[in-house]
């Protein structure tokens, strides 16, 4: 699942290979200055995410004031209605309003609820929260055992790269309580990363696991603690307050890695020098931790000297950019016409096992110069502007046929709608 603070980062995420996208809207989210997505964008995102397989997430991790649950349900009506994959939450009054008023929308547990074990999860699972993200600062083990205890009813999620709170469970008051910005209201100042008379005390390095992924991911992980399937289910960016390009490049190298693992299972996965230096060109702060997975804490966890942002490797940036942030991802589709002189003019598209066909006028017969399978094709591949891309044509044509260019662009353009609204309206939520 990786982060997306703006409509690129969501493209680019989508692009680098995210099976899912998390994001934030202009209201109750905790990255409230991020660019967040506008109340349109946040339906776009769904249809263009959902348009190539991909799910999303919505960021309800804030404390709600209770004067603004009426707004709030407002807020998700057309995002349920939508197909809107699930919300994250913080609040238990939010999760008990969605539970109540949307039934069908699948509610997550944010992080910031500071789950630490099998009585917290068991209780989310009894009002009906689908997946926690417990406390960072649980071990692969603490998390074995909570599924365990629970019988592995409730998926977990956990954060594998990006930056870490000093505060437990990033349940952070300092901001608040120095600035009036509270960081569970989406307005963390950052004290924690500030100067103080020792160097920078509570400055956590950032999370990079992917030395370490194949102990939290290889197949058979789970069974070394006993359970019949693996331990974490969902794994987890951060970084909604980064870039774009940030976000494709880390979601680029962690999908390399998790399908190399999973590829060669009995291969032990050690990252080369090449997709380190990635993750370190994409965003540079001091130093690299690997979370509390295998360590309690420690001062290999802090920065100490030098905890900022101290740029970017531009040759690894451009190289992203190019790759991932150029026109947006499109779907493979079979194009298939029929131009038979007499008969209607036929053609089909599908994708993913679903297919939609369109009917035109007659073929018409050539006065001078008839359509040649050849030349329809050429016709044909010009799907610019669509969210589609042909993978193969085929053309099957009579002779002395002619079928006028702006018949095939119309006939083009309504299957391409058809097609999209027949994706969307066959999409499912998980389970």
């Amino acid at each position: 699942m990786a982060p997306a603070g703006e409509y690129a980062g969501l493209t680019g995420a989508v692009a680098a290979g995210a099976d899912a996208v998390y994001l934030g809207g202009r209201r109750f989210n905790a990255r409230a200055y991020a660019g967040n997505f506008s109340d349109e964008e946040l339906i776009e995102a769904i249809r263009f995410a959902h348009l190539r397989g991909c799910r999303i997430y919505l960021t309800l991790n804030t404390l709600i004031k209770e004067r603004e649950f009426d707004e709030l349900t407002d807020y998700l009506r057309p995002l349920d209605a939508a197909l809107l994959d699930g919300v994250i939450v913080q609040d238990p009054g939010v999760l008990s309003l969605i539970r109540e008023r949307f039934p069908a929308l699948p509610v997550h547990a944010s992080t910031q609820m500071a789950v630490t074990g099998a009585y917290g999860v068991s209780w989310l699972a009894g009002r009906g929260v689908r997946r926690v993200v417990p406390a960072r600062e649980l071990s692969l083990t603490e998390m074995a055992e909570i599924k365990k205890r629970t019988g592995e009813r409730v998926e977990l999620e956990a954060f594998i790269h990006g930056a870490m709170c000093y505060s437990y469970s990033g349940m952070c008051l300092m901001s608040a309580m120095l600035g009036g910005r509270s960081g569970n209201r989406g307005r963390c100042a950052g004290a924690c990363r500030l100067s103080y008379d020792d160097g920078y005390p509570l400055s956590l390095r950032d999370m990079c696991t992917l030395p370490v992924l194949d102990r939290l991911i290889a197949p058979g992980t789970g069974a070394a603690y006993g359970l019949k399937g693996p331990v974490i289910d969902s794994l987890k960016i951060e970084g909604r307050m980064k870039d774009p390009v940030y976000t494709a490049g880390v979601t680029a190298v962690y999908r390399a890695a998790i399908d190399r693992i999973y590829a060669a299972p009995e291969e032990p996965y050690r990252p080369g020098k090449r997709e380190m230096e990635t993750l370190r060109g994409l965003y540079l702060r001091s130093e690299l931790c690997e979370g509390y997975y295998f360590s309690h804490n420690g001062a290999d966890m802090i920065t100490g000297d030098s905890p900022g942002y101290t740029g970017s490797d531009e040759s690894v940036t451009e190289s992203m950019r190019e790759r991932f942030l150029g026109e947006p991802s499109r779907v493979p589709v079979q194009v298939r016409l029929r131009a038979v002189t007499g008969e209607p003019v036929r053609l089909s598209l599908s994708a993913g096992g679903l297919e939609t066909e369109v009917t035109g006028p007659e073929t018409q017969r050539a006065e001078k110069h008839p359509a040649d399978a050849e030349s329809l094709k050429r016709q044909l591949d010009r799907f610019g502007g669509s969210s589609f891309v042909p993978e193969e044509i085929e053309v099957i044509c009579g002779e002395n046929g002619f079928v006028p260019a702006s018949v095939l662009n119309d006939l083009r353009r309504d299957a391409c709608g058809r097609l999209t609204e027949r994706i969307l309206s066959a999409w499912e939520r998980a389970s």
